[in-house]
C-alpha cells in the first residue's frame, strides 16, 4: 500500500437524521388563547384536546351541536361564540383550528391565519395546514405523538395502540418525578458521562417498577452514583459489537453504549443504520478499515481512541460483528491498558453467525460437521496468511468460515483443492449478511472463485464451506436479482 493509500482517523459530518415527512414538535400552550373555527363533533374534540393542554379557548360557530354546547358549560377554559368567526377574531391567538367542509372556507380561514401570524390546521384537509395531529399516548409529562403524514391512519392508530400497551399508566408519575428532579439534578454541574448514569439508573427504576411511586429516597442515591463519576480523571473505552448490519441485531447493551457515547470511532464497514441508534450529539469518526481498500494505520487508531479517553471522553470504538473475532480488538485493548484507561468489551452478532442465520443453515449440524473453525484470508500484507493450516482447512468433518477473503480466495481454494478437499464441497459466498441488499451465491470450492469474479458486488465478504451448507439452494435467477444493484 502506498503513502497515499494510507488513511487517518478523521472526523467528518454524517447526517445523524434521514429525512422527515414531518418535524415533530410539541406546542406549549398553557394559558394561551387558542381559536376552533366550527361546532361539529370533530371541532369538539379539538377543542378539548386544546384545553387539555391548558390553552383558553374561544370556540366560534354559528350552529353549533349539542356536544360542542355541553362541552362549553362544562369547561371553564372554553369560551362558545355562538357566531361565525371573522378575521378580528384571530388577532392576538396563539393557533387556530378550522372544522368547515368546503375548501373556499378553508383557503379563506387558512390565509387569515397566517395573515395574523400563527400556525393553522383546518380538520381532515391536510394541505390547507401548517401543523397536523397525529396519535397521542398520554402519560403526562410523558407524550408520545405519531404520524403517519396521513399516509396510513389506521397504521398510525395500530402503533399507538402498541404503544399503550407496553407503556403502564405508572409511568406518568416517574416522568413527573423526573421533571421535578431536573433542577436538582442540573444544579449539580455534572459532566454529560455522570448525567447520563443519573437518568440511566432513573428510567431502569422506572421500567421494572412503574407501579410504583418514586420515592424522595431514590434521588439521593442517584445522586451518589452520579457523583461517583465526577472524580473520574479520564473517561473509558467500549469495544463494542456492531453485528453484521441489521441494527435489530444489536444487543441491549450495545445500544445502551452507543447512547451514552461521547464519540464513537467507527469502521466504514459498520453500516449508517447502526450509527442511527446513537444519541444524536456524540462526534463520530471514521476509521476507515477495509481489507480491499485504503485504510486507517491501526496504531494511529489506538492513538486516537486513547488520546480521547484522557480528554474525558466515553469513547465506543465500533466494530462489525464481533470485536473479538478478527477486529483486532487485542492490540487496541492493550493500548488502553498500557495508558492506563478502563477498557470495556461488549460483544456483538458475529458475521459468521449473521450469515448462518440469514441462511436458515447450522454451523454444527451433527451429520456434517465434527468442528467449527473460523479463519481470516487476509494477512499483514494483503495475501493469504503464511501460517494456516491447510490440513485442518482442508479437513471434510469441519464447518470453515472464511474472513475477508474477497481478493484471496482463487489462491485460498486452489490450495485446498491441492491439499485433497473434494471439488464438490459446497461453499456459500455471503455480501452483505442480514441487511437489506444481502446477497448470496451457493457454488463449490472448485467453481465460487469464478462465479464471484463474475458478479458486481460490494460490502463484507464472508465465505462458509463444507458439507454443512449442503442444503443452501440459491437459484441462478434469485443470485441474479440478489447481485442486482449491489
Amino acid at each position: 500500500m502506498t503513502e497515499a493509500a494510507v488513511r487517518t482517523p478523521e472526523a467528518r459530518y454524517a447526517p445523524r437524521m434521514a429525512p422527515l415527512a414531518v418535524l415533530p414538535v410539541f406546542l406549549k400552550l398553557a394559558g394561551r388563547r387558542t381559536i376552533v373555527a366550527g361546532g361539529s363533533g370533530a371541532a369538539v374534540w379539538k377543542a378539548e384536546l386544546l384545553a387539555a393542554a391548558g390553552a383558553r379557548v374561544e370556540v366560534f360557530s354559528g350552529a353549533p351541536g349539542e356536544a360542542m354546547i355541553a362541552l362549553a358549560d362544562a369547561s371553564e377554559a372554553i369560551t362558545l361564540h355562538a357566531r361565525e368567526w371573522t378575521q378580528d377574531d384571530l388577532a392576538g391567538a396563539s393557533f387556530a383550528i378550522g372544522a368547515m367542509e368546503g375548501d373556499a372556507e378553508a383557503t379563506r380561514f387558512r390565509d387569515a391565519a397566517r395573515a395574523a401570524g400563527m400556525p393553522v390546521n383546518v380538520i381532515d384537509k391536510p394541505e390547507f395546514c401548517d401543523v397536523q395531529f397525529g396519535g397521542i399516548v398520554n402519560r403526562s409529562p410523558l407524550v408520545i405523538g405519531i404520524s403517519t403524514d396521513g399516509a396510513a391512519p389506521v397504521f398510525g392508530q395500530a402503533i399507538r395502540a402498541r404503544i399503550e400497551a407496553i407503556l403502564p399508566q405508572g409511568l406518568a408519575r416517574w416522568a413527573e418525578a423526573a421533571k421535578v428532579w431536573r433542577m436538582r439534578v442540573a444544579a449539580l454541574a455534572l459532566p454529560f458521562h455522570a448525567r447520563q448514569r443519573f437518568w440511566g439508573l432513573f428510567a431502569r427504576q422506572a421500567l421494572a417498577n412503574p407501579a410504583q411511586k418514586p420515592a424522595e429516597a431514590l434521588v439521593d442515591a442517584l445522586e451518589t452514583e452520579a457523583m461517583a463519576a465526577v472524580g473520574a480523571k479520564s473517561g473509558c473505552i467500549m469495544l463494542v459489537g456492531a453485528g453484521p448490519g441489521d441494527p435489530e441485531l444489536l444487543t441491549m447493551k450495545a445500544v445502551r453504549a452507543l447512547q451514552s457515547a461521547d464519540v464513537i470511532v467507527h469502521d466504514d464497514l459498520v453500516p449508517p443504520a447502526v450509527l442511527d441508534v446513537a444519541r444524536r450529539e456524540s462526534l463520530r469518526i471514521s476509521a476507515g478499515k477495509r481489507g480491499r481498500g485504503p485504510s486507517c494505520r491501526q496504531e494511529d487508531i489506538n492513538a486516537l481512541v486513547v488520546r480521547l479517553a484522557r480528554e474525558g471522553r466515553r469513547v465506543v470504538r465500533l466494530k462489525s460483528g464481533d470485536p473479538m473475532i478478527f477486529g483486532r480488538a487485542g492490540e487496541e485493548i492493550a493500548a488502553a491498558e498500557a495508558a492506563g484507561i478502563p477498557v470495556e468489551v461488549v460483544p456483538g452478532i458475529s458475521a459468521a453467525q449473521g450469515a448462518a442465520a440469514a441462511l436458515g443453515l447450522s454451523l454444527t449440524h451433527r451429520d456434517h460437521a465434527r468442528r467449527l473453525q473460523y479463519v481470516t484470508a487476509h494477512g499483514r500484507d494483503g495475501r493469504l496468511p503464511r501460517d494456516l493450516c491447510w490440513t485442518a482447512l482442508a479437513d471434510p468433518a469441519a464447518s470453515t468460515v472464511v474472513y475477508m477473503a474477497g481478493g484471496t480466495w482463487l489462491d485460498m481454494a486452489a490450495r485446498l483443492l491441492g491439499e485433497g478437499l473434494d471439488p464438490q464441497t459446497p461453499a456459500v459466498a455471503v455480501v452483505n449478511a442480514t441487511r437489506a441488499d444481502q446477497a448470496v451465491i451457493a457454488s463449490t470450492v472448485a467453481t465460487l472463485g469464478q462465479e464471484l469474479a463474475s458478479a458486481q458486488w460490494s460490502g463484507p465478504l464472508l465465505i462458509l464451506y463444507g458439507s454443512a451448507f449442503a442444503a443452501s439452494k440459491v437459484s441462478p435467477e434469485s443470485i441474479e436479482a440478489a447481485f442486482t444493484g449491489v
